[in-house]
């Protein structure tokens, strides 16, 4: 029988006036350079890889990436070498500044830069037939992860103590982790995810991989879309792991907990209601995030 891996739980005990109870689940914690969601969308991945008799795994991201990191640490590890396709041409002379293109680079990850005219065509039959001319025979994992493996993996989040738990909450990237803890949860729970990004388009693909309809996607606290940040956000990651010791990033999870905390005292969930918040993980993209916040001359994120 497959092992599975249960990562701890911890109560965050905060001044709600004993409406709600709420709770973290530390995924995070899982490993220190393939954490949370991506630890679980790698997993069944890389056995397919290895199924197949792959040698090379290639995927796509961003210069801040957490998945880019993760698959090149995961390659690494497990004998395969490693392909990013990386959107923005300019990053090409910036990798060794660049925290997240560094370290993956560091991990043997080959980088192949592109427009981002060419990035959005970068699931186009002619697109991957050029890369495979230029790479070899392949193994395609897509950005973010997200996959029918990928969503296998994350059902493997929610274990039988957690039917405990009322709302279950989630950052949303391209929709595979919340597609598993959906997939995974009880008849009674309500998952709720918080999207990093503007528009209501990750429906959809929720969709194409959720079983059930208990769910629903809070919209509220993207603060301007994807790699957006302002003040107060920071202000609040720095409180909270002064507070919990528990550090979150400012792409996912420090915009899901400053919503869930906000929404709790909007008294929106039923009074003695218990939550649980997925730690997703992601705190190697702080270094770069601080990195933008010092150019424009703003508070950093403590690390």
């Amino acid at each position: 029988m497959k092992e599975i891996e249960i990562s701890r739980i911890q109560e965050l005990p905060i001044i709600t006036g004993g409406k709600v109870g709420l709770f973290i689940k530390r995924e995070d914690e899982l490993h220190p350079f393939v954490s949370g969601n991506k630890f679980r969308k790698l997993k069944y991945n890389l056995e397919e890889a290895r199924y197949q008799g792959k040698e090379i795994l290639l995927t796509f991201g961003g210069a801040y990436s957490n998945h880019i990191a993760a698959v090149a640490y995961a390659a690494k590890n497990k004998g395969f070498k490693s392909i990013g396709v990386i959107r923005g041409e300019e990053l090409y002379n910036k990798v060794n500044s660049n925290p997240t293109l560094k370290f993956a680079k560091s991990c043997g990850m080959e980088f192949m830069f592109t427009t981002r005219k060419d990035y959005r065509n970068k699931y186009n039959m002619s697109f991957l037939s050029n890369l495979k001319a230029k790479f070899g025979d392949f193994y395609l994992i897509p950005e973010g992860g997200t996959n029918q493996l990928a969503v296998k993996g994350c059902q493997e989040i929610l274990n039988y103590s957690d039917s405990q738990f009322d709302f279950i909450c989630v950052c949303v990237g391209t929709g595979g982790t919340i597609s598993g803890l959906i997939n995974a949860s009880k008849p009674h729970q309500k998952i709720l995810g918080f999207p990093a990004l503007k528009g209501d388009f990750l429906k959809r693909d929720i969709r194409k991989f959720a079983k059930q309809k208990n769910w629903n996607l809070i919209t509220d606290y993207h603060f301007g879309g994807y790699g957006k940040i302002k003040p107060e956000l920071v202000t609040f990651i720095n409180k909270f792991k002064n507070d919990f010791g528990i550090p979150l990033d400012p792409i996912y999870t420090g915009k899901m907990m400053f919503g869930i905390i906000d929404l709790i005292q909007k008294n929106y969930f039923t009074k003695d209601s218990k939550i649980l918040a997925i730690h997703t993980g992601g705190l190697q993209g702080i270094e770069g995030m601080n990195l933008k916040l010092k150019d424009k001359n703003l508070p950093l994120i403590e690390l």
